[in-house]
């Protein structure tokens, strides 16, 4: 697929949020102990707290009871209420230990990093997990490009889809695409940016991108890959 590449397995979406929730900045033993009475006290004003559950509700698709799970989770995986860029490289490598990831994990992690602060708080990962696994084609749409416009200027220049479809190809690994020439990235890069890029000015606006995937069979396939890219 264009978009993204399929996983080897089909996780549920349980799998998929254990995978994604826990925190590189692990407690000891002896501290979660300490600290389960606090956690317990604070996980149970949250319960009780419905203004933030209820935002969070009209703004995800997902319900009350699975945002109460998902918070517990996120929570007692992670104490500190955020995600950092090491979590997300040390669960792509154990997603694609036949590759590298880091660097695909680093575009993940800043697509998911809404408000560009360093770390994804429970609500920005509560978002973008809406969005790839229940949203509509054009809400990924909107997240793909989010993803390909590294720098966030609202354009897709062919350097960052190059950098983006490097990524992907360093993270399937050489077990993955044994034959793949060191150019394959860039001529695949060449085909799709022609296609997109309609009024031929150097960059693909959201319009041109959306509008592209819509009407290619093949980029429309790969978005049936979202839910396993996580």
């Amino acid at each position: 697929g264009f978009i993204y590449p399929q996983s080897s397995n089909k996780r549920g979406l349980k799998a998929q949020l254990r995978k994604l929730i826990p925190c590189s900045g692990g407690r000891r033993a002896s501290a979660r102990t300490q600290n389960s009475v606090e956690d317990e006290l604070e996980l149970s004003a949250v319960r009780h707290r419905p203004e933030g559950l209820e935002q969070l509700e009209a703004q995800t698709r997902f319900t009350r009871k699975e945002l109460q799970v998902l918070y517990r989770g996120f929570k007692n995986e992670c104490p500190s209420g955020v995600v950092n860029e090491d979590t997300f490289k040390d669960i792509y490598s154990q997603f694609f230990p036949q590759g590298d990831a880091s660097t695909y994990a680093h575009f993940l992690f800043n697509a998911f990093d809404t408000d560009h602060n360093g770390s994804v708080s429970f609500e920005d990962f509560v978002m973008g997990l809406s969005i790839l696994l229940r949203g509509s084609v054009q809400e990924k749409l909107n997240w793909a490009f989010n993803l390909y416009d590294i720098n966030k200027d609202g354009y897709i220049t062919k350097e960052e889809m190059l950098d983006i479809m490097k990524a992907i190809y360093d993270m399937m690994g050489k077990c993955t695409y044994p034959i793949l020439k060191e150019e394959a990235p860039r001529q695949h890069v060449e085909i799709f940016f022609q296609k997109m890029d309609k009024n031929k000015d150097g960059v693909v606006t959201i319009d041109e991108f959306i509008d592209c995937c819509q009407n290619d069979e093949n980029i429309m396939r790969s978005m049936q890959l979202f839910e396993n890219v996580i």
